[in-house]
């Protein structure tokens, strides 16, 4: 006698293995929006992510960059996140697993990782880097329009001073050709 795995048909085999396999590989998938993300200085950075799971997974977040690496928050679905001192009141939680990193510094610059872990103990991990950007000169660029608008007053108030000037040495010079008497001979009165 055959054993029934043999007797059944190569399309139906086909079929319980690929039931077989979908039972014990990784049921994660991670769906991230954009993995490169620009924010400025003391803005606010949301790395949107949609996680599909069989089970209840847990979250973290960590960082990484050149110099240093550290764990951000961890949670899991439906449950309170525990977010590390460093991020205290900086850190938002989503409930799809989505993190916002507000008021930005320039050392936030560096790479997210986001794992999630399911309670058989597989895990999936993706990653999104963040850029931030100081906005340099923004104060000064005021500034200097400021002082071109000044600049371009004071050269306006000048030219009007310098016009106001011609004419009061116009009508000063009239009044006294006006004044004097037009003789042509020189009276001259003994004393």
């Amino acid at each position: 006698m055959r054993p029934a795995w043999i007797c059944l048909s190569q399309n139906t085999q086909i079929l319980y293995f690929i039931f077989f396999l979908s039972n014990y590989t990784q049921a994660i998938t991670i769906q991230v929006e954009r993995s490169t993300i620009t924010a400025p200085v003391q803005a606010s950075a949301l790395f949107s992510v949609d996680i599909t799971c069989t089970g209840t997974p847990g979250i973290t977040w960590m960082f990484r960059s050149v110099s240093r690496q550290h764990s951000i928050a961890a949670w899991t679905f439906g449950g309170p996140a525990n977010v590390t001192e460093m991020y205290e009141g900086r850190v938002q939680t989503h409930p799809n697993g989505s993190l916002t990193v507000g008021d930005l510094r320039l050392h936030d610059s560096g790479y997210y990782t986001l794992t999630v872990t399911e309670a058989s103990g597989s895990s999936k991990d993706a990653c999104m880097l963040l850029s931030v950007t100081e906005v340099l000169y923004e104060d000064i660029q005021y500034f200097i329009v400021f002082i071109i608008v000044l600049g371009l007053l004071s050269a306006f108030l000048m030219l009007c001073m310098w016009l106001l000037n011609k004419l009061h040495n116009y009508i000063k010079a009239w009044r006294q050709r006006r004044r004097l008497p037009e003789h042509n001979e020189t009276e001259l009165q003994p004393l």
